[in-house]
């Protein structure tokens, strides 16, 4: 919803606790909850294929091999990681060819692509492509001893391949919400929102399927701490979520835990109901650039908002917080 992823035996075990100190996890036990919506835009380590069209009737880039989802990171031998770069290295020169390195599923392939000019003298490569995605989500916490930042609780997908984002840099910067269209059933909903691409308060380092990750760079804010909670310590029942509606204000919303799934490897840890009247009169349910929402129950950090159930979107789902500081330290 971008907006809108080890086992010992029991004898080891016990013996590691008299050879060697347990491993302790660097992130705090004390956070600040996020609850704002930000602005995401990311660049991708390389030029993502997006799309094919015929040239001259025939598809160059599918009679070199390439696919929707692939990543061109060289032409003729250098790098690109930009569609600029990309351009201006096929500009050099007057040939019908060139070589083209990529990377699918994470392995390195090379191939030819016969390119054409048109009365223009423009080149046509028949591959339609993208370096960037641009984005509003919700922050979801803020280390204040690491720096570290975590929002989305769920990985960036670039829509035409299907393909996450792997990614060069990126950053976020502040928005406004300036209005939300709501959900119904079959159809999720959105918040609309104004860019402030030059107020910049964070860079990104990782997109993963546990969330957005990177260092906050703006001035800490000024807010109340919440305890990170173990999974023995959230509890099926109340709980509330932090977002934004309208302008940059964030408000507490009422929600019902229903579900709590104990298995740490999933992303779906948690799944809930919306019971705040006001919520739901607005939003209708779940809303995409809902995800990250933190969730809090009692003086507990427990989760982030991440997906809607779309035939019901009442409903949602959530990650454990934990899950979400193990995958920013790495």
């Amino acid at each position: 919803m971008f907006f809108q992823k080890f086992k010992k035996t029991f004898v080891v075990g016990l013996l590691s606790l008299f050879i060697m100190p347990l491993s302790v996890l660097a992130y705090s036990e004390y956070v600040i909850p996020g609850g704002e919506n930000i602005g995401i835009e990311i660049h991708a380590k390389g030029v993502m294929v997006v799309g094919l069209y015929k040239v001259n009737d025939t598809y160059p880039a599918t009679e070199a091999g390439l696919k929707v989802g692939d990543m061109i990171t060289a032409v003729d031998g250098v790098t690109v990681t930009s569609i600029q770069e990309m351009v201006d290295q096929i500009n050099q020169g007057d040939h019908q060819s060139v070589a083209i390195q990529f990377v699918r599923e994470n392995e390195k392939m090379d191939t030819k692509l016969k390119i054409y000019k048109d009365d223009n003298h423009v080149y046509k490569t028949g591959l339609y492509v993208k370096d960037s995605i641009t984005g509003i989500g919700t922050l979801t916490f803020i280390d204040p001893n690491t720096k570290l930042f975590g929002a989305l609780g769920h990985e960036i997908i670039e829509k035409s391949s299907g393909q996450i984002l792997e990614i060069l840099n990126g950053k976020i910067f502040t928005t406004e919400v300036i209005g939300v269209e709501p959900s119904s059933e079959g159809v999720p909903g959105e918040k609309n929102a104004k860019f402030h691409t030059d107020e910049v308060t964070g860079e990104v380092k990782e997109n993963t399927n546990k969330g957005l990750f990177g260092t906050y760079t703006d001035t800490m804010p000024n807010k109340e701490l919440y305890k990170v909670a173990q999974i023995s310590d959230i509890k099926k029942g109340a709980a509330k979520i932090l977002t934004v509606l309208s302008g940059d204000t964030i408000q507490e919303y009422d929600i019902n835990i229903t579900k709590i799934d104990q298995n740490q490897q999933k992303v779906k840890n948690l799944m809930f109901e919306i019971t705040d009247e006001d919520l739901l009169q607005t939003t209708g349910g779940v809303v995409q650039g809902m995800s990250g929402s933190p969730i809090i129950q009692g003086d507990f950090i427990i989760g982030a908002v991440t997906h809607v159930v779309v035939d019901s979107p009442t409903k949602g789902y959530g990650i454990f917080i934990t899950n979400m500081l193990e995958e920013a330290e790495n």
